[in-house]
């Protein structure tokens, strides 16, 4: 496969001694190959790539890399789709692509806030659930009201002395960490 995409990038005209290559997922950020490439470009240059997916991970992700060429005065090339920012016909494609993730981000949002608002609605409330139930922490209290230590009640109970500060502050108690014992 790389074969391929060599032999048409050099039929484009890219020099031999300018080609990078990546042996991992596209789908990865840290691609050093592609770091490479990009911090290789100097300004009125060309990034040639075989296929879109051979340069970004997401639409999003590809966005952001040719604005990026932009703002830095370098053009993008790609063989298989043939899209060509030189081109007013390419710079324009990429913009309408651009349009398009946008919209598609703003859609999401619209729909995690509806679905966040109708689960509130329903009496759900979101994120992690408390790590020490409400059971339990009754008689972390009561053992804390009758004089065990912090230290004791954490052993006693099995939770971590990070989760018994959070559920006290959680209820509004103070955890006292002056007076941790062991």
């Amino acid at each position: 496969m790389l074969d391929l995409q060599c032999d048409a990038l050099l039929s484009a005209g890219v020099d031999e001694r300018h080609l990078f290559d990546d042996q991992v997922s596209g789908s990865r950020g840290d691609r050093a190959g592609l770091a490479k490439a990009l911090a290789f470009l100097p300004p009125g240059d060309c990034l040639v790539v075989w296929k879109l997916d051979r340069l970004g991970r997401s639409l999003q992700h590809l966005l952001a890399t040719v604005d990026d060429l932009e703002s830095r005065g370098i053009a993008f090339r790609s063989l298989a789709e043939q899209m060509d920012t030189t081109t007013p016909q390419g710079e324009f494609l990429f913009h309408v692509f651009g349009a398009l993730a946008q919209f598609e981000r703003s859609l999401i949002q619209k729909r995690v806030k509806a679905a966040i608002a109708a689960a509130i609605r329903r009496g759900r409330r979101g994120g992690r659930p408390p790590a020490v139930d409400a059971e339990k922490l009754a008689a972390v209290i009561a053992a804390l009201d009758g004089g065990a230590t912090k230290a004791a009640v954490c052993r006693t109970f099995g939770i971590e002395r990070s989760t018994l500060i959070d559920s006290l502050a959680r209820i509004g108690r103070s955890a006292g960490l002056e007076t941790w014992e062991a």
